[in-house]
């Protein structure tokens, strides 16, 4: 029987990123699963922290600012 190693070494690229990708999914998932305290609330020590950008800045602005960020926008 081949090792999993050889049975990846098989397949072909577009295969093989695709079984990266999953790796670094489960990598991740774990991760987040051994973070301590997962079950404790959070603290919201952050709220009011931007209390003085009030008048700058909408809700929906710095939602869709966020968006951008997490997609890779500028």
């Amino acid at each position: 029987m081949a090792s999993l190693e050889e049975k990846i070494h098989e397949l072909p690229p577009d295969l093989r990123r695709e079984v990266e990708d999953f790796v670094e999914f489960l990598n991740l998932r774990r991760s987040r699963a051994q973070r301590p305290n997962p079950g404790r609330s959070p603290s919201f020590s952050w709220a009011g922290a931007l209390k003085d950008m009030r008048g700058q800045y909408t809700s929906v602005e710095l939602q869709h600012q966020i968006s951008k960020w997490r997609i890779g926008g500028a």
